[in-house]
């Protein structure tokens, strides 16, 4: 735990073991600690040039720990100084980078990316990368089976960009996402912390975009071959932002944060039931999402066109629209 803030094990036995006893001697301390005399003065020492222990005055030398709270600040405020530096001397990096490879052969703004782990390791990095947002199309086959690395993959960068309140995310699912039993609950999560989504019919293609800097993106057809395809700044990748854009343009909101009103007089089970039938979703698949028989799916329909007094699934929509519910 100590290494986290550069604190080596027998240094941080020798800080701690020396909590309790308030003040005492090297060769005391040894004893507890079950090191050698010079093992532990030299543990001692560093923990003085750190500012965590501080040497009495007197024959023999008497130790003190300094207070565990205001050690422990001290030094996570010099690991965050650090690390807020490492990323300044990165960013400078990167943008060394985008004028060295600005200046490439067409071709090298295309990199392949083969194999599954290496290709979800990538679809992470990517996300790292975002200083504004991150914008996705959300479309299974994926190559990381679902809660093998936590949370969802690569989602789990999401839940700690949304956490932090550093960067956006605008995500448009694919329909087949929205119907994988138990994926729209992550999806409600996600919306809940931030995200902005929608849901768009035969997406084509798997996609993360970082800012305007980097997108990687993988079809089915990729897939089956175990390839995907990370793009550096170019007219490829401008046209890559632009397809984005259009098909957010004309995807279905899966939430929207309605009046008081509005989200007081529907339940979140119809809400949900409501942003299927809107991403135009079957009985079939609202039924597997919910873990329903199709005929309790086409009785909730049912009572949901009788609440708004509608006839069709399409006025059911329209009025979900007009009421704010979706």
């Amino acid at each position: 735990m100590w290494e986290t803030v550069g604190i080596p094990e027998t240094e941080a036995r020798v800080y701690e073991a020396l909590i309790p006893l308030g003040h005492c001697s090297a060769d005391v301390l040894s004893g507890r600690v079950n090191f050698t005399t010079s093992r532990t003065t030299r543990a001692l020492t560093n923990l003085i040039q750190r500012g965590l222990v501080t040497r009495m005055p007197g024959r023999p030398a008497q130790y003190s720990a300094l207070e565990p709270s205001l050690a422990g600040s001290v030094l996570i405020a010099r690991r965050e100084h650090e690390l807020r530096q490492l990323q300044q001397h990165l960013n400078k990096l990167d943008e060394a980078f985008q004028a060295e490879t600005a200046g490439q052969h067409p071709a090298e703004h295309i990199e392949v990316v083969k194999g599954a782990p290496k290709i979800w390791r990538t679809f992470v990095r990517v996300q790292r990368c975002a200083q504004r947002e991150v914008r996705a199309f959300d479309k299974p086959p994926y190559f990381v089976a679902i809660g093998e690395h936590g949370d969802e993959g690569p989602n789990l960068e999401e839940r700690r960009f949304l956490s932090a309140g550093t960067v956006g995310y605008r995500v448009v699912y694919d329909q087949e996402s929205v119907a994988i039993p138990g994926r729209l609950e992550n999806i409600w999560e996600g919306i809940r912390s931030g995200e902005r989504a929608r849901v768009g019919t035969s997406l084509p293609t798997k996609l993360v975009l970082c800012d305007d800097s980097m997108a990687i993106m993988s079809s089915p057809a990729d897939y089956h071959s175990g390839v995907a395809y990370l793009i550096r700044p170019s007219s490829l990748l401008d046209m890559i932002t632009a397809l984005f854009e259009a098909v957010w343009d004309r995807s279905v909101p899966l939430s929207r944060q309605g009046t008081a009103e509005s989200q007081a007089s529907m339940n979140p089970l119809d809400r949900q039931l409501l942003g299927l039938l809107a991403s135009g979703a079957t009985d079939a698949v609202i039924a597997r999402t919910f873990g329903w028989s199709i005929r309790t799916v086409q009785r909730h329909i049912h009572e949901l066109m009788q609440q708004v007094g509608a006839r069709t699934r399409f006025q059911i929509g329209m009025e979900a629209v007009r009421r704010d519910w979706l």
